[in-house]
């Protein structure tokens, strides 16, 4: 279990309070949201990706080291986060036989390794970023609305490998996404935010079926219904 703490998050100018919220990831949780409710102000604060006129306080489980070592990342566009004149083989950062072992677990052949990002599929870039994230021993895997700008089959591909390595990799994961219907099968937990608050948060199961929170009914129905999730 990994417990996040947020408790300032505010610009000099105004001492203005942008984030204010704890929360556990005991298994995998999503954090959700409008645009402008703070959660990708939560990912940069975990990230350290803040600027420097931005002040935050942070209590992190003692147990656990928010580093490079420990965390993955997947951001929202994976074709920006790739070097377009370096070839695959040369983005990553472990051995060979890491590599090997990562590309593997993502269905890849290890013959893309020798080829640069513009020869691949989208779907194919997707999966590259995936094991770039998850070639070191993490804990934490981060993520920033994987599913948004794909298609829905790339979009449930995305969603059943990463559901797949959470159970193989036996890791902890920050889903952030605007997107309930994206997190349905992978997080057993949800925390609702708004303002930069929490409004609401519990288990996914009675999140989906039985929401306390106006804001939390009208994100649900502005993806799906909610007799979806009443079976």
């Amino acid at each position: 279990m990994l417990y996040i703490k947020i408790n300032k998050l505010i610009i000099d100018a105004n001492e203005k309070t942008l984030v204010n919220i704890s929360f556990d990831i005991t298994d995998s949780t999503a954090l959700i949201g409008e645009s402008g409710s703070g959660k990708s102000l939560t990912l940069k604060s975990l990230l350290n990706l803040l600027p420097s006129f931005m002040k935050t306080e942070k209590v992190i489980d003692s147990n656990f080291k928010l580093n490079y070592d420990t965390i993955g990342f997947i951001p929202q566009n994976p074709f920006t986060s790739l070097s377009s004149m370096t070839k695959i083989k040369n983005q990553f950062f472990c051995s060979d036989e890491k590599k090997e072992e990562v590309l593997k677990l993502l269905a890849l052949d290890e013959s893309i390794l020798n080829k640069f990002p513009t020869q691949l599929s989208g779907g194919q870039i997707q999966r590259v970023v995936i094991a770039i994230a998850i070639s070191r021993n993490i804990k934490l895997l981060l993520l920033d609305e994987p599913t948004t700008a794909l298609d829905e089959e790339n979009k449930n591909n995305i969603i059943n490998i990463i559901n797949d390595l959470k159970k193989r990799l036996n890791i902890l994961i920050l889903f952030v996404t605007h997107d309930i219907n994206s997190i349905k099968e992978i997080c057993k937990d949800i925390v609702i935010i708004k303002d930069g608050i929490i409004i609401e948060k519990g288990s996914t199961k009675d999140i989906l079926s039985s929401p306390k929170e106006d804001y939390t009914k009208k994100l649900i129905n502005s993806t799906f219904k909610n007799k979806d999730f009443r079976n």
